[in-house]
């Protein structure tokens, strides 16, 4: 068997400037600091950032956007880090940030359809505003839809409780947020986890996330981020 467990740096050593990442978590929760930090000391530029949110000063992909690393990030929420806004509005070409908003709903499906396969998905939500700028309208049975195609990313960084040496991998509570559904939307997904245990030392009904899916395997991640 393919030996996963890697430091974080060896975890992160592939990643150039302008790779497309996806990260779990839900306002740092559920977010891999020890994969974060990771990526701050090799301090790759121009990234594509997938998560919910933008983190909070200190925390979670809000280290990346302080170290001047994200030039695009899509995301639902950003409005917990006061950074976004002053990077969307600088006249500073090299500092200014692309803010990609998604409704919270279609950002979780357009991911699962990146890992499911599907081609895109219709939703009411958003039609007649500006998310529906640019994209497809579809009227089904007298009601009006738009066509949300799916996301997927090089990239993905998720943070487990309990991952095996084949990768899989359980979740504590809400840290399980966006990380199972990033998990198979990337080509290469990096686990973040607090405890590795041998194969077979996790019950296989508590399995969320199959080490199919995971290519790399971290752990020292801390207990309390649950």
């Amino acid at each position: 068997m393919i030996n996963k467990v890697k430091t974080a740096d060896e975890a992160v050593a592939g990643i150039s400037d302008g790779a497309t990442i996806m990260v779990g978590g839900f306002m740092a929760c559920g977010t891999p600091e020890i994969l974060i930090d990771a990526l701050v000391r090799k301090n790759v530029k121009n990234l594509t950032i997938i998560c919910n949110d933008a983190g909070v000063p200190g925390r979670g992909v809000g280290k990346l956007l302080s170290n001047g690393q994200i030039k695009t990030l899509i995301a639902s929420h950003v409005g917990l880090n006061p950074e976004v806004a002053t990077r969307m509005n600088t006249d500073v070409a090299a500092d200014k940030l692309e803010c990609i908003l998604v409704p919270q709903g279609t950002l979780a499906e357009r991911i699962r359809a990146g890992g499911t396969g599907l081609g895109g998905f219709l939703t009411p939500t958003g039609v007649g505003t500006i998310v529906a700028e640019g994209k497809q309208v579809i009227n089904v049975s007298g009601r009006d839809y738009l066509l949300e195609l799916p996301l997927r990313a090089e990239y993905a960084f998720i943070r487990g409780s309990v991952t095996d040496k084949f990768g899989n991998t359980t979740y504590n509570g809400t840290t399980r947020t966006f990380n199972p559904m990033m998990a198979a939307a990337a080509d290469h997904v990096i686990v973040g986890t607090c405890e590795i245990v041998e194969m077979g030392e996790i019950d296989p009904n508590n399995v969320v996330t199959s080490g199919i899916f995971v290519d790399t395997i971290v752990g020292g991640e801390k207990q309390w981020q649950i």
